[in-house]
Parts: structure tokens; C-alpha cells; sequence
């Protein structure tokens, strides 16, 4: 397992949002607001494009310390020398990506209800996707999502560093760490912002705020 990133406010991309702004744009305002992790999520780029774009974006990442972390595609997150992969219930399985990424590399992994969190648990991952914490139009392709309720049950049983997605922005973000996740997953709330920037010093704000309290 890698522990040396921070997953707390953790980007995750989505082109169509970002309107007529590039995303090298709008990730970097969100570091400059800081954001610690991107996560570069294209369902439908061709492989020499997703490629293109992914090494687009290690260029802003990179100088800045921020890991990029390629969703879904190992092959792609290879070709860039990327941080690390983010996966989902029917992409390569855990124990695959790790044995050809190495023990170095980050690997995360998504976890839609209570028996795909159970089996997680013997896994040396890097953190846990609890998604969809709440109903979100950016991902329709979803379980029925956790709650509150359902983080809090979870954050009890798992062992893993848990970052929240889906529905996350920041009149409900305190409330989400409140309920034990460990870092905030964020897509719209930044990539669709105005100011993204701005945006993300928002929910940096009330993160570490919330990190301050921690006994």
C-alpha cells in the first residue's frame, strides 16, 4: 500500500463539464485550490487520444506533486507512467493490476454495496471509492447509494483509507468526513464550477477544518 499521497480532496475528471475550457485548465485551478489527487476518468476516448490527453495532464500534475490516477485503463495508466489505476466492479481484477503495476503504484477500487466492501477487505489496496455516497447525474451507472447511514456502517467495519464520491459538494462535505470517510472525491462541484479554483479552496477549507479536530 502507498502511503505517500494524500487522497483528501481528490479530483475526478469529466471533459463535458468543463464546457469551452480546457481540462489542463480547470485541473490546474483545482491544485491551485487545492486538490491533492486527480483521478482522469474518459469512458469514450479512443486509446491514442486518452493517451494524448492523459500525458496533457501528468504535465500539470507531475511538477505540482499531485498523483495522476488513470480510471479504469491499465494500459494507458503504463503508457504515461501514471501514479496509479482506479477501478471498477468489472475491470481487471485487484490482484492482476497489482502484480503487473507493482507494489508501488496506487491502486484504488470502487465499492458499490456492503459484500463488494466485505471482500476489499483482503486486499492491500490504496483506498476505497465509496460510491455513490449520494444519487449524482455525473454517473448513472451506479448501485443505490450508501447515505450517511451506510458510510458511517462502513467506516466500522473496513479497514481501508475511504474516499467519498458522488453528490459530494460543499454544503455536504463536512457532513460526509463527519460520517467517517477520509477524503472527498469531487466532479462536479469543481469541473463544472465557474471559478474552479475557488471551488476547490472551498472544500480544502472545510477538510482541513475537519483534520484539525482529529484528536
Amino acid at each position: 500500500m502507498n502511503e505517500a499521497f494524500d487522497f483528501g480532496l481528490y479530483l475526478v475528471t469529466d471533459r463535458n463539464l468543463a464546457g469551452s475550457r480546457s481540462l489542463e485548465s480547470v485541473i490546474e485551478a483545482a491544485i491551485r485550490g487545492g486538490v491533492t489527487a486527480v483521478q482522469l476518468r474518459e469512458k469514450n476516448l479512443p486509446t491514442r487520444e486518452f493517451i494524448a490527453l492523459a500525458r496533457r495532464v501528468r504535465n500539470v500534475a507531475e511538477p505540482r506533486g499531485i498523483p495522476l490516477i488513470i480510471n479504469d485503463r491499465l494500459d494507458v495508466a503504463l503508457a504515461v507512467g501514471a501514479e496509479g489505476v482506479h477501478l471498477g466492479p468489472q475491470d481487471i481484477p485487484y490482484e492482476d493490476a497489482r502484480r503487473i503495476l507493482g507494489r508501488g503504484a496506487i491502486i484504488g477500487i470502487s465499492v458499490e454495496d456492503a459484500a463488494q466492501a466485505a471482500k476489499a477487505e483482503e486486499w492491500d489496496v490504496d483506498y476505497l471509492g465509496v460510491s455513490p455516497v449520494f444519487p449524482t447525474p455525473t454517473k448513472t451507472d451506479t448501485a443505490a447509494a450508501w447515505g450517511l447511514d451506510g458510510l458511517r456502517r462502513l467506516r466500522k467495519h473496513s479497514r481501508h483509507v475511504l474516499i467519498a464520491i458522488g453528490g459530494i459538494n460543499d454544503s455536504n462535505a463536512g457532513q460526509v468526513l463527519d460520517a467517517g470517510a477520509d477524503g472527498l472525491a469531487v466532479v462536479s462541484a469543481v469541473c463544472a464550477a465557474v471559478a474552479p479554483e475557488a471551488a476547490a479552496r472551498r472544500l480544502r477549507k472545510i477538510l482541513d477544518l475537519h483534520r484539525a479536530k482529529r484528536p
